[in-house]
């Protein structure tokens, strides 16, 4: 059974909520259908999944990307939070791309767009102003994905989970090497969420 929508989420969308609501009725009708979400997470869509992501919408700003965007998860719930940002969702999965689209078209999210490609076959050079991912990888294996897509002085904000703290330190090779500055986790949504979201924000070099 779907979860009851939280009374943190109108709060935190806001004038968007309407927009949030279709997006998770969708999601709760076909996502396990479809492959996107597992049997479980329907008593959580809202807290775990929606809230969890949307929170951190104030960090992003100009044009994201969102590698691995899944569901939509985080890119999908950012673009309808942040409507005057823009959005690219990459994603090598067929089906889906083709999920992701479907949301765009039928939420007319304008300022969203849908590639199908995986991060290392991304064309568009260091395109970013920011780029985001979740449950994608571990830190080592993320950060050569997606630092080569932010423009120099732009920023990864990735959604990690508690043991953030570790992943930072296993990738140290791959932090220097991608030339990050200022690598450090943030609590998101403290004062609003039961459970804050967790980023790991780092600035990324010339």
């Amino acid at each position: 059974m779907i979860e009851e929508e939280p009374s943190a989420a109108a709060e935190i969308f806001g004038e968007h909520i309407h927009v949030a609501r279709r997006f998770v009725e969708s999601l709760s009708v076909e996502g396990e259908v479809r492959g996107l979400i597992g049997p479980l997470e329907l008593p959580r869509l809202w807290s775990r999944h929606i809230l969890n992501c949307a929170v951190a919408a104030p960090l992003f700003n100009g044009h994201v990307g969102d590698v691995g965007s899944g569901a939509g998860l985080p890119g999908l719930v950012l673009a309808i939070a942040r409507p005057d940002a823009e959005f690219t969702l990459i994603e090598p999965m067929e089906r889906r791309v083709i999920w992701l689209q479907e949301q765009v078209d039928s939420l007319e999210l304008a300022n969203t767009t849908v590639v199908r490609a995986r991060a290392e076959e991304w064309a568009g050079g260091r395109d970013f102003d920011a780029v985001t991912a979740r449950a994608v990888s571990a830190l080592r294996t993320l950060i050569p994905l997606t630092a080569p897509l932010v423009r120099p002085g732009g920023e990864l904000i990735l959604f990690k989970g508690a043991n953030s703290p570790t992943e930072i330190e296993a990738a140290q090779k791959q932090i220097r090497r991608a030339r990050l500055q200022d690598v450090r986790v943030e609590l998101v949504g403290e004062s609003v969420l039961e459970e804050p979201t967790r980023v790991v924000r780092a600035l990324v070099s010339a």
